[in-house]
């Protein structure tokens, strides 16, 4: 529906800023233009153009009440200050904020997207920018566990000082550039921890604020496409949006334009508090389509003390499955109410079996806080303590019962895979893969291997190797032309002797099953 304006808009004249709302109102009752992005210019033309009308609009402008004597007209020069006034509040938290931001620069390996052959993953050296939050003066930096995922190298580019320019796509003036180590990785909140050698930097403080609110003001500060601090504005969409029903992650949607790059940026209110740290949009087209999501401030500062101070996430577990109820699931089972959080599941033996849970049982609440899905549970185990069982309140029928739930200490299985390969270190350049060891601990998690040694295939390289042995991830390479290979430094060494045009024969063991692969040193 095209929008209508009437002539008056166009033309000039004072007004004491009705016109502007009743052309927000027009467009609220005829529609909005169907275009995205008109419909995002509308409003940040328009919002402050409102409030600064609104503000004129308080101040009597025909007849005060008391005398109906006329009041003094306000001046063509007031109605410019109050935008000032409005734009200058914006750049004052933008200052306080900006400087704690930083850019983050990352080389590493990862998964090649489309590699083709699906029983093979396919690895690649990679670069990608993504954006991190200062939260300590000593040089400790929150980012999204997603953007150093793979990592080799991690540079930390600080901001520049202030009114120095920076030009260009990565900038040509910018501040000083720190190598990064990784201190923690929590992949389930998709937060990273990340310190340089540093002190007395500007940080951005996780101390507690109030709640936020749907339709409050918030910022958008990171480098989407490598533009390095940049701002962008808009709305808090909604405070908790749980975007896939299976997983218990609750985010802060927003409207603020959120692109690549802008991953592991905060999101700050009109105080220049941390109301979250972006982490993902929804696009179709791969930019930012209004839809963008923030991992919430009290998740942030959970996972940065359990990270600085242990490396990982610590919370409880009790040893269940725990699902959001719905309409249809309530109606199937016969539950006494449709919405809330269900136990589908229990560890044999443990703490949740133990306590008397049983499959079927409604969560009602949790240390005394109403449980209304999954989300509100594992909420709930985040701030639980590890040294007290979890008081639980369950419906099972008609009947609430009391429980007191032994809670154990999660364990992210990143944390559990020690050996996992460090992918630089494992390169085999010879056969174009990346291999490891085949240890204890790792033939266990693969129970269907007969090999007892060997060197386990973990993903290809991209690009051509002098070996062609078409190996695939999960196969065991036990011996090279009749020689065992018990280890990866082995197997470089026996390629290593083998000259340009000599056979190479792999024995390999493929879905259980031992074969031998023949091809010939190319190069």
């Amino acid at each position: 529906m095209a929008l209508r304006v009437p002539n008056h808009y166009a033309g000039g004249g004072a007004n004491d800023g009705r016109d502007f709302r009743e052309l927000l109102m027009m467009m609220i009752l005829g529609g909005w233009p169907k275009s995205v992005q008109l419909r995002r210019l509308v409003v940040r033309l328009c919002l402050p153009l409102y409030l600064a009308t609104h503000l004129l609009a308080q101040t009597p402008s025909n007849h005060d009440i008391a005398g109906g004597k006329r009041s003094p007209e306000v001046s063509a020069d007031a109605r410019p200050d109050l935008l000032r006034q409005f734009s200058a509040s914006i750049e004052k938290v933008v200052a306080r904020v900006a400087p704690a931001v930083v850019q983050i620069v990352v080389a590493g390996y990862g998964a090649q997207v489309d590699s083709g052959h699906k029983q093979t993953a396919k690895v690649v050296r990679q670069h990608a920018i993504g954006s991190g939050v200062i939260v300590d003066p000593e040089g400790y930096i929150m980012t999204n566990a997603h953007v150093v995922d793979g990592a080799q190298r991690i540079q930390v580019i600080l901001s520049a000082p202030p009114g120095e320019t920076r030009l260009g796509l990565q900038g040509s003036k910018r501040g000083e550039i720190l190598d990064a180590k990784v201190v923690g990785i929590h992949t389930d909140s998709d937060l990273a921890l990340l310190k340089v050698d540093a002190h007395g930097l500007p940080t951005l403080n996780l101390s507690t604020t109030g709640g936020i609110k749907q339709g409050q003001l918030v910022f958008a500060i990171g480098s989407p496409e490598g533009l390095d601090n940049s701002v962008s504005m808009g709305i808090v969409s909604s405070p908790a949006r749980q975007p896939d029903p299976d997983n218990p992650m609750v985010y802060v949607q927003t409207d603020a334009p959120i692109n690549p790059g802008n991953s592991g940026g905060p999101l700050v209110d009109i105080d220049g508090a941390l109301v979250g740290i972006n982490t993902m949009i929804l696009s179709q087209g791969g930019g930012s389509e209004g839809l963008g999501f923030a991992i919430p401030a009290a998740i942030v500062r959970f996972d940065y003390r359990s990270l600085r101070k242990y490396g990982h996430v610590h919370r409880a577990e009790i040893g269940a499955a725990v699902q959001d109820i719905t309409p249809e699931l309530a109606a199937g089972l016969g539950l006494a109410r449709g919405w809330g959080a269900l136990i589908s599941d229990l560890t044999s033996g443990g703490p949740a079996e133990a306590a008397g849970l049983k499959i079927g049982d409604i969560i009602s609440s949790a240390d005394d806080r109403a449980i209304l899905g999954l989300p509100g549970l594992t909420g709930a185990l985040y701030r639980h303590p590890l040294d007290r069982p979890l008081e639980m309140r369950v419906l099972r029928g008609n009947k609430e019962i009391l429980l007191f739930v032994p809670v154990l200490e999660h364990h992210d299985e990143l944390d559990q895979l020690a050996d996992a390969p460090d992918f630089q270190k494992n390169l085999v350049a010879k056969l174009g893969i990346f291999a490891t060891d085949l240890s204890a601990k790792l033939r266990q998690s693969l129970p269907s291997l007969r090999s007892e040694s060997g060197v386990v295939v973990v993903a290809q390289a991209a690009g051509t190797a002098p070996v062609s042995a078409d190996l695939r991830t999960g196969e065991v390479i036990c011996a090279l032309n009749r020689s065992p290979i018990v280890s990866l430094q082995q197997l470089r060494t026996a390629l290593d002797a083998i000259k340009t045009g000599d056979p190479v024969v792999l024995q390999i063991e493929r879905d259980g099953v031992l074969r031998y692969t023949a091809t010939e040193m190319d190069q």
